[in-house]
């Protein structure tokens, strides 16, 4: 039988995040009142910031219900746990304050409100992050372990098992395969676990072995197994999941949807696509470029001077870039290069040692600082401050037919700097590792890896040797 571990931790979990925000509030308590570093005045007694702090943290463990916090989160990144912490706690203090102001409880401390609640955020992320760690290096011992039988020893069943190898922190074992052609993947699989032996003896081998997840790696054409390899693991009690043959041409985290009353796996759903990422994001890019534009103001002004001193023509360049949707815009830059023709323009790469530029613009590209304007372009809702480089509709016209995959990266607003460019894919680089990079940050996109990426863009540096 299937080990049911699950619901103790769940437990545990619960009475752990209510004993460490009710600890939370005593310490929010002393600093507010009795520390001395604050003005204090106990305007209500300490019998109401108790109920009000226990209500508090019991709203805030339903609510991680409702948003599946307390969900098995052994495959989970520790970033998605920040963000339900997040998502957790924010909700539960605007509960908390709609709750006093019915109750009309006026006289309750603002400042231990703000204390309260900035320290619980603190507290549950490091002591999450303490217990993640903490598991991660018990699994890597043999502790709390999970045991993994995969069915079929073919292509997907090993890159399955490979994949396993490499994150000993999940705590999966793979017990052996099972495959009804041994003679043909022996010599294929010799480095890896066993192969126990065929589908057939899959009832006796869960009867005698404590398997708790069955992977079915199958070909297509043994559909037709199926169901009595899965009514054969419930019956033992074992997990099945399966890996489809065709898993290769689906995105990293494939979304599962429901039309009609029929499953259905949408390909390139993305996270961007939910309505509350694409508001968060939004929100973001626009408090950043105006404080990016506040800040580098005085270099704009130097470029524009400079610009104006060293060459004729206007101080921005305005180019056809093609966007979100595949929908075209004009994107802003400081002019590098000598005046020509919009054609040559739109239709010429800019290569090394190009002669069009001005001396003044060599500086410019090579610092990043011509690409300053398009913060107005993510003003606008063209752009974002991260995400893939968007390219001129000449050669987006050339390269959908030449890289797999390439127009994927218009779901979502093009960025200032992304993926591929903190990993120096930027300039005269491969397209198709770009559009890999892309495709990614697509796929894996989350609030703290835009934070990763602009962090990397910061500490690399602007300098670029690739840009001309």
């Amino acid at each position: 039988m299937l080990r049911q571990n699950q619901r103790f931790l769940t437990q545990l979990y619960i009475i752990s995040d209510l004993g460490c925000m009710l600890a939370v509030f005593f310490v929010a308590y002393w600093l507010k009142f009795y520390s001395g570093w604050l003005p204090s005045s106990h305007t209500l007694p300490f019998k109401s910031y108790l109920l009000w702090g226990t209500i508090y943290a019991f709203a805030a463990v339903l609510i991680g219900f409702y948003v599946s916090f307390y969900a098995p989160r052994r495959r989970k990144s520790f970033s998605g746990d920040i963000v339900k912490i997040v998502q957790v706690q924010v909700l539960s203090f605007l509960g908390l304050l709609s709750m006093l102001y019915a109750a009309k409880e006026v006289h309750i401390s603002r400042e231990f409100l703000l204390i309260f609640f900035g320290l619980n955020m603190f507290s549950l992320v490091l002591y999450r992050y303490v217990v993640k760690l903490s598991l991660a290096r018990l699994r890597r011992k043999g502790y709390n372990k999970k045991y993994v039988l995969i069915l079929g020893a073919g292509t997907v069943g090993r890159s399955f098992y490979e994949g396993l190898q490499q994150q000993p922190e999940l705590g999966y074992e793979v017990y052996g395969f099972l495959d009804d052609h041994r003679r043909q993947h022996d010599a294929e699989a010799a480095h890896m676990s066993p192969i126990r032996g065929q589908l057939s003896d899959l009832e006796q081998l869960l009867a005698k072995a404590m398997i708790d997840e069955v992977i079915i790696a199958l070909p297509l054409e043994a559909h037709s197994k199926f169901a009595r390899i899965i009514a054969l693991c419930e019956k033992a009690g074992a997990k099945t999941l399966i890996i489809p043959d065709y898993f290769d041409l689906l995105p990293a985290r494939p979304f599962f949807d429901n039309f009609a009353g029929i499953p259905l796996i949408n390909v390139r759903d993305i996270p961007l696509d939910e309505l509350n990422n694409r508001v968060l994001k939004r929100a973001f890019d626009i408090v950043f470029s105006l404080a990016a534009i506040v800040v580098t103001s005085p270099v704009m002004l130097l470029a524009v001077i400079g610009i104006k001193l060293t060459s004729p023509g206007p101080v921005v360049f305005r180019q056809e870039r093609m966007g979100l949707n595949r929908r075209t815009f004009m994107m802003f830059k400081f002019r590098s290069m000598r005046l020509s023709d919009e054609a040559t323009a739109d239709t010429r790469w800019t290569v090394k040692d190009d002669p069009r530029r001005t001396r003044f613009g060599t500086f410019l590209r090579s610092t990043s600082i011509d690409e300053l304007p398009q913060f107005f372009n993510v003003l606008l809702g063209h752009m974002s401050v991260v995400g893939p480089r968007p390219e001129r509709p000449y050669f987006v016209e050339q390269f959908k037919e030449e890289i797999p995959r390439y127009m994927v990266k218009h779901h979502i607003r093009p960025g200032i700097t992304g993926w591929a460019q903190t990993n120096g894919l930027r300039g005269d680089t491969s397209i198709a590792d770009r559009i890999g990079h892309d495709l990614f940050y697509l796929e894996n996109w989350s609030f703290f890896f835009d934070l990763k990426i602009i962090l990397r863009t910061i500490v690399k540096g602007f300098v670029n040797k690739n840009a001309y």
